[in-house]
Parts: structure tokens; sequence; C-alpha cells
């Protein structure tokens, strides 16, 4: 599990930020949601919400944990030697040429591993992973450039792993592709932290013909994967009783598959292919792979606008899935932003989020974002949350002025 997450100089976040999993002290003691894990003192929250005005940053966050994600997996592997690293520093300022720093504070097997590096637009400046087996600190590895120093406690082929990492690429990174097999939980950990929108990463079910990257992987991995989300689809209320893939061949050489999913209507079906459905239908189809994914697994999810074209009962429905012990054995977490304000308030029964799970982000006057949580501000457990943010009580939110003389200024 995810402890939590630290970044500097990346994209809008100039100065250091911190966002952290670890439950604070408000809220009944029986509350389910936090989870009390072996090898941490501090339980854990499964699922954090960023909240923020449009640019203000709090994509940013989620793009830096998916940097940090790729450049361990990807940096040995398939980087150029000579292609430097492709990171986006703060684009004002000094903070242009200067590095950028990453740091994880996770859970493997109930022991707490920090990880981090810093890098620049050309090398890897420093790196370095520490562990605390039984509460106690243990220097596995720091780097200083190409100077590398090993704690007593890494074992393995630690020195030809020196000799193929590239100056723009992780020791990690290079460690997971020679096989060390006692830093491979630590760069699994990493690969199964799983971005859905978040720069790109999201598949786009429209075309014709093209089938959702996850999703195919699901189908390739277990017989039941069409089964679990026809029955999310339908739990949904979006009227689909089946799903089934279509393969056929343009030529000899060339195939390809498409899903087709199943309507029901007086007791007649009907078939449509999945670019013909709707967008809140496609939304969920393709992000429903990585929901099971991170359910079966006990991983990472990182969704960007997770309201996007999905109504705010669903989008809260999602949320349950982590926050419920029930449905959630394996303690995921999932970090997600959004502009939905109706998850900020209970519709029956407690509020969907503790408020130590809520953060926001909001930009100074030199376009620096700066993270922090609604437990900053201290409010009462009977405050109505929703309305302390669109009154702009805990900041992170747009202050507009006067649009209308926009249209005044055209008609006239």
């Amino acid at each position: 599990m995810l402890i939590e997450f630290r970044v500097e100089n990346y994209r809008s976040l100039r100065d250091e930020q911190a966002i952290t999993f670890e439950a604070s002290n408000v809220g009944d003691a029986n509350d389910p949601r936090p989870r009390k894990v072996p090898g941490h003192d501090t339980a854990l929250l499964p699922a954090v919400v960023l909240y923020g005005a449009n640019a203000s940053g709090k994509s940013n966050v989620l793009y830096a944990m998916a940097f940090m994600r790729d450049t361990v997996q990807a940096s040995q592997r398939f980087w150029e030697p000579e292609g430097g690293i492709p990171r986006s520093a703060f684009a004002w300022g000094d903070s242009a040429q200067s590095p950028s720093m990453l740091e994880a504070t996770f859970l493997v097997d109930e022991t707490k591993y920090v990880y981090g590096f810093v890098v620049d637009d050309e090398v890897v400046k420093e790196e370095w992973l520490y562990s605390w087996p039984k509460n106690r600190k243990q220097v596995w590895l720091e780097r200083d450039g190409m100077q590398f120093k090993f704690g007593e406690h890494l074992k393995g082929p630690n020195g030809s792993v020196k000799e193929v990492t590239r100056v723009n690429s992780l020791y990690l990174s290079a460690a997971a592709q020679q096989g060390h097999e006692q830093l491979t939980p630590i760069y699994a950990w990493f690969r199964g932290v799983s971005p859905w929108n978040v720069g790109g990463r999201i598949p786009n079910a429209s075309r014709r013909f093209e089938i959702p990257r996850g999703l195919n992987l699901a189908v390739k991995q277990s017989d039941r994967s069409l089964e679990r989300i026809q029955a999310l689809l339908s739990a949904a209320d979006f009227g689909i009783v089946g799903i089934r893939q279509e393969k056929f061949g343009l030529d000899t050489s060339r195939h390809f598959s498409r899903f087709m999913l199943q309507h029901r209507s007086n007791n007649e079906d009907a078939w449509l292919p999945l670019e013909d459905e709707s967008d809140g239908t496609k939304t969920l189809f393709n992000l429903s792979p990585y929901l099971f994914d991170a359910l079966d697994t006990g991983s990472l999810l990182l969704v960007d606008e997770l309201e996007s074209s999905l109504h705010p009962l669903l989008a809260l429905a999602i949320v349950k899935m982590f926050n419920s012990p029930e449905s959630n054995p394996l303690n995921a977490q999932l970090l997600f932003t959004t502009h939905d304000t109706n998850l900020l308030s209970p519709v029956v029964g407690e509020p969907p989020f503790r408020r130590d799970q809520i953060w926001f982000t909001e930009k100074d006057d030199n376009g620096a974002s700066n993270l922090y949580p609604l437990t900053d501000f201290k409010p009462r457990n009977s405050e109505n949350i929703e309305r302390g943010y669109l009154q702009g009580r805990y900041g992170a939110i747009p202050y507009l002025g006067d649009m209308t003389w926009i249209a005044e200024k055209k008609n006239g």
C-alpha cells in the first residue's frame, strides 16, 4: 500500500509537495475505511480524492506518480542511451533547469520501503532505497551520479547491475532487467500502479474495431473477465445483459476484434457495437478492467476525472468499492481527481469520504501548485463540506470575473 508520495519540480508542482494515505485521528474509531496493516503503525486509507479548480495542478499529482512508475519500468529497457530523460519540470524561472525529485513510501509484504530519485533532463543525479523490516531502518542503495553505495542487507548481483546501469536509467530499472531477486518485489510494486486517463493513458473505445488495451489484457488473463464486466454494466443500470467478442479478418494477415453489447427490451435482444454506445457506457467499459485488476491484486489505481461521462451515483459506487473491506479485502487503493462536489455530501447514511481522504490543489500567483488536505482547516464533524468548498472556505476553487460583458460586447 502507498503510504506517502513526495514530488518537487514536476510540472506545476514547483516546490516540494506531499500527499499521504495515512489516516488521521478524525471520525469514528470503528470506521472500517482506514486499514490497519502489519508493518505500519498508522492505519492507511483505501481512497483519496483531489479537488481543485481547472489548471490548479491536481492532475499533475497523478502525472508525477505515473512518471515515476514509467521511469522505474522503462528507463533501462526502452530509453535511448543518449536520449536523456523525458521529464517535465516547472516551466518558469530557474526551475526549468533544476532537477526534479520523486519519492514513494509504501508497504510490500508487511515491510516499509522508501524509494526515490532525482533527475534532470539528461541524467539520474540521485537514487535511494531504504527498508524498514520490523521498524528498523536498513540502507539498501544510495546513488550519487554514477557512484553507487550498497548496504550490507542488499544481496544479489549488485555489481553486475551497476555495470549495465546507464546515466539516464534507474538502478532499480536495470536490476529488474537483470533479474535481481531481492529488488523484484519493489519493481513489481511500481509496475502494479495503474494510471487511467492520466496523460493520455485512456483507451479509445470509440474507434471502430479498437479493443481497449486494459480490457484486451483482462480477457487474455481470465475467461471470467467479460462476465464480470457485464455484471458491472448491468449493476450500473446501463441495460446491458451480455457481451461478446467478435473476431474477423480484413485479409489473411490481419485480424481484428470488436466487442458487441447485448441490450434487452420487451423480451427482444439487440446487439450493438461498443463504438455505438454512450460515452458513459464506454467509459465504464474501459475502466472496469483496471478496477478489477486493482481490487484483485491490492494495487494502486490512478484515475483522472473519475466523473467524466459517469453519473455521480456511479462514481460514488466506485469509491465505495474501494472503501468497503468486503469488496476490497486486499487493500487496493484509489487516488483520483474530480470536480463532482456531490461526492462531498452524504446521499444516504455516512459521507462517502472521511475528512482525511479529501485533498485540494491551488495555484499561487507564480503558477506553482500547492497540495493540502481538508484536515488543515479542522472542519467540524457536522460541517457541510460540499457547501464549504463551493463557498471558498477551503480555497481550491476558480475565482471568476464577470463573464456577461463578453456576450454584451458581441451584441454591441
